[in-house]
């Protein structure tokens, strides 16, 4: 229980030293009451937070952030908070990691190597999206776990406020009511539909309010209406991101930007190393068939014997990596991670990927199957965390 705050203390230690940097950018320098903390997208919201929605480029930012930022009491350091969350984290990626891997040690293993994040700052201290983000995701996921669907939308439509992306979550709620069913041949019943459809509805809700408000602030007037208006789907939120931060497909692959697919590469490329050795592992899609087959009504139990039994008869030695229940992680994690290589800032899955379990899931099965690259990533993680720490205090990208 002392670890997290041991890796809190020491990335606070970090950045403390490194405060004392020249800045590289003085813009922190116009801030009131500026501190080590106020840097790239904390600008915008702290002006949202102060000033709502003022220039057309901030409505690239859902508004979660910037209405905590609003609310909290003015003598509680934001670091506190974060912090607070960051610890909420740990806790639950293990309680989380303990349920789908089915081991005290491969679940301490994974929280243990979620302590050395690759963007330590917006992670634990800075008032950025990142810490509410990653910690309502995990106690969202947690409670699909436990079959907890209602709690669980609860979670996933406030980590919708902070993200766009936060939507994507709902897709765990889909697997759990409608595709694990099909996929072990039940069809799911009107009941389960009629509630992923509810549940997915609250999900999704605060990107849907968001484009309302807009739209209507904008585009009820006859005249003067923005040019995003009069596009087959209006929205602000992909007008901005592309016109201001050359948000599209393919966009952001130009030879300028190759150090950042650099710096982005070693998360991509486990996410994407560990998805296809566990696809390729676990017989999920080919459920369908055998479950098609007739026969007496199985239990969850029986299922999972006779997954067990067909990876067994296919020469295939099941492992906690191998666990069915990881599949719905280890798809949001492809669709998530290559939304951010090929139509955003790549680099951003440094600040991102740790509200997707499975990287550190994939760490932990780095770290036993092919120890000479666990060790590599380990290493790598401690000195890019500590580095990002440094270029976040002199105000180095990236971001």
């Amino acid at each position: 229980m002392f670890a997290p705050f041991l890796s809190l203390a020491f990335y606070a230690a970090l950045l403390f030293a490194a405060s004392w940097l020249p800045l590289f950018d003085a813009s922190p320098a116009l801030i009131p009451n500026n501190s080590i903390f106020v840097r790239w997208d904390v600008f915008h919201f702290l002006h949202i937070a102060s000033d709502r929605y003022a220039y057309e480029h901030e409505w690239a930012f859902l508004p979660g952030i910037a209405f905590i930022l609003s609310v909290i009491p003015p003598g509680l350091p934001f670091a506190c908070l974060t912090s607070l969350l960051a610890v909420g984290s740990y806790r639950t990626l293990y309680a989380l990691s303990l349920h789908h891997l089915r081991s005290k040690e491969l679940a301490k293993l994974a929280s243990l190597l979620s302590l050395i994040p690759s963007s330590p700052v917006t992670l634990y201290f800075a008032p950025y999206n990142e810490p509410f983000f990653t910690y309502l995701s995990y106690r969202g996921m947690l409670c699909c776990a436990r079959e907890q669907w209602t709690l669980a939308a609860f979670f996933f439509t406030l980590a919708g406020a902070f993200r766009s992306n936060g939507f994507f979550l709902g897709g765990f709620i889909l697997w759990g009511l409608l595709v694990h069913p099909f996929l072990n041949g039940k069809m799911p019943t009107p009941k389960a539909l009629l509630k992923s459809i509810l549940l997915m509805a609250s999900v999704v809700s605060p990107f849907v309010i968001y484009h309302l408000y807009t739209y209507s602030l904008f585009c009820s007037q006859k005249s003067s209406t923005p040019e995003w208006c009069h596009r087959t789907i209006p929205s602000i939120y992909s007008y901005t991101q592309s016109k201001y931060w050359n948000v599209g497909f393919l966009r952001y692959w130009t030879p300028s930007q190759l150090p950042n697919f650099v710096i982005a590469a070693p998360p991509i490329c486990l996410i994407y190393a560990f998805s296809v050795h566990h696809l390729s592992k676990t017989p999920v899609f080919g459920q369908i068939a055998s479950a098609s087959k007739p026969g007496p009504h199985k239990s969850r139990k029986g299922e999972k014997g006779a997954r067990v039994g067909q990876m067994e008869e296919e020469g295939q030695k099941p492992t906690a990596f191998s666990n069915p229940s990881i599949t719905p992680h280890v798809i949001h994690a492809l669709i998530f991670t290559s939304i951010l290589l090929f139509a955003s800032h790549t680099q951003i899955i440094l600040r991102l990927a740790a509200s997707m379990p499975v990287l550190y899931w994939a760490a932990a099965w780095l770290l036993l199957e092919h120890p000479f690259w666990g060790r590599l990533w380990v290493t790598w993680s401690v000195l890019w965390s500590m580095i990002s720490v440094v270029l976040w205090a002199a105000f180095l990208p990236p971001a």
